[in-house]
């Protein structure tokens, strides 16, 4: 049974709440004073991030388990707590998370309108996300879950953009009657998938309430029951398509790109940096957490799934004219690496793909950061109207190309770590012919990115665009503090592999135990 360590102050529950404060002392503020409402978004978010820090760097990794831990009765009758707790995993996506609001509130520093609703529906948001990461009650988890995913619908159907989708083929009327490629359609197409995979979740959470017979939803007390084989393999499948929705799983994964492109920027930051982590995290923290047996029967169909998303993925950037689009459908590539590296069932490979959580956190993180800025600048998405904005945006153009080389794994990325690792537990695992895919779609996102990259800044001038001006400001902040950490994780991986260590040896023995 995993140890926890109680807490004399509450960090995870003011990590948590922080935000939500600040999205109520918005709503209070007055519609004329936006300056003050940014500043109230990006003190309480620093609280966060600050506190984030700091549970991170003060983790026992000798003691390991969940520490920092709170417990308060709900309700009682049905065994319903608010339970907090973090271990190695859980750590890491609560620092994810803070990197990318801290830098999601200063990208979205020049929205203008109706600021107010935007920062509050985005601090609320943000909750739900750390109160997902840091729940150890799985009824309160899947509270926290649905708070991290309606919001999306205001903030991408209110403050979105609308794309052009030529309506080509067969179906195009089909395309003309539904609206694809509007923000509308994406807001609406996401919260219906995503509600389609809660209730996968829900029908797992409560069969694991009821066999369990412990009434009560806590996980430690599920992580000390012995369900029935059968029973694992069912609820095991449900998690993993009720959280794998989210995660960006092939072929339910459609919702992503049209929401990745329609969302504005923080959202797209949001999105793709955080919000597809938490399918992930729920696949390995409550999937195989709680139902070791049943993964275990079923990381074939999890690994071989994850293959088809890793090269799809890929061929479908290449094949993407919307700056966008590209970036979406990278997402679902490298998603499919974080779901390979848990399906090896290999120390190297569950590391590798908590990794590429977080380094893909940071890499989506910063793209969709520039394409906000270059939108911005150029009013348009459209790659082959673009060319040689180097010269013109050097900041910019520099802070992409490092994304860029992280996407493609370059050695001293944070990118390169995180493959490597899911690579080498793909080789060792029983399933060997998985590394095969895995390494060509690192090979096609080498040839997207270059391509993408030498085309808008590196290539010859485009004559549609004309005084163009770098990153100013407050834009500067999320650029340099997402480059850094790119960098930074990838020279001291270390930093990020031994807490995570502590939480995924223990895992595994779960797992691959007689």
């Amino acid at each position: 049974m995993t140890r926890q360590v109680l807490s004399l102050v509450p960090e995870l529950s003011i990590i948590t709440w922080s935000p939500f404060v600040g999205a109520l002392l918005i709503m209070f503020t007055a519609r004329h004073r936006p300056r003050a409402v940014r500043w109230i978004a990006a003190v309480t978010t620093g609280i966060s991030a600050a506190l984030s820090v700091w549970i991170y760097a003060a983790y026992d990794q000798d003691t390991a388990g969940f520490q920092f831990y709170e417990k308060v009765p709900l309700v009682p009758p049905l065994g319903i707590s608010y339970e907090l707790g973090a271990d190695g995993i859980s750590l890491l996506m609560v620092l994810l998370t803070s990197i990318i609001i801290v830098a999601g509130v200063f990208a979205s520093w020049t929205v203008t309108v109706r600021s107010q609703e935007f920062y509050a529906l985005l601090l609320a948001l943000v909750t739900g996300v750390y109160g997902v990461f840091v729940s150890l009650d799985l009824f309160v988890l899947f509270l926290f879950y649905e708070l991290a995913v309606l919001p999306m619908y205001l903030l991408i159907g209110i403050w979105g953009s609308t794309g052009e989708v030529r309506p080509r083929g067969i179906f195009a009327w089909a395309f003309r009657e539904t609206g694809v490629g509007t923000k509308e359609y994406a807001a609406m197409k996401l919260t219906l998938y995503l509600l389609f995979g809660s209730a996968f979740i829900l029908v797992g959470i409560l069969s694991l309430y009821v066999n369990a017979g412990a009434a009560s939803f806590s996980f430690l007390d599920f992580e000390a029951t012995a369900f029935p084989r059968t029973l694992q393999r069912w609820v095991f499948f449900a998690f993993y398509v009720g959280f794998g929705i989210l995660a960006g799983i092939w072929p339910l994964h459609t919702w992503s790109p049209d929401g990745h492109a329609s969302a504005p920027t923080a959202v797209s930051m949001l999105h793709a940096g955080v919000l597809m982590k938490l399918g992930a995290y729920g696949v390995v923290r409550v999937g195989m957490g709680l139902l070791p047996e049943g993964a275990a029967d079923l990381a074939w169909l999890v690994g071989t799934v994850a293959c088809i998303n890793i090269v799809y993925g890929a061929l479908s950037s290449m094949a993407q004219t919307d700056l966008k689009y590209v970036i979406a459908y990278s997402s679902v590539s490298h998603m499919g690496i974080v779901m390979l590296g848990a399906a090896t069932l290999t120390g190297a490979g569950l590391n590798g793909s908590v990794f590429q959580m977080f380094a893909h956190g940071v890499m989506t993180g910063l793209f969709f950061a520039l394409v906000g800025l270059v939108y911005e600048k150029t009013h348009s998405r459209e790659i082959g109207k673009m060319g040689g904005f180097g010269r013109t945006m050097p900041g910019i153009a520099t802070a992409f190309t490092i994304g860029g080389l992280s996407s493609l794994g370059l050695p001293a990325t944070a990118g390169f770590v995180a493959e490597l690792l899911t690579f080498l537990g793909a080789w060792r695992s029983a399933h060997r012919w998985w590394l095969f895919p895995a390494v060509a779609g690192t090979f096609l996102t080498a040839v997207y990115v270059l391509r993408v990259a030498k085309q808008i800044f590196w290539g010859p001038p485009s004559s549609h665009f004309h005084d163009l001006q770098d990153a100013r400001g407050p834009e500067w902040v999320a650029l340099v503090v997402l480059v850094f950490v790119l960098v930074l994780f990838g020279m001291v991986p270390g930093l990020a592999i031994a807490p995570v260590d502590t939480a995924t040896i223990p895992l595994l023995a779960r797992i691959v135990s007689p």
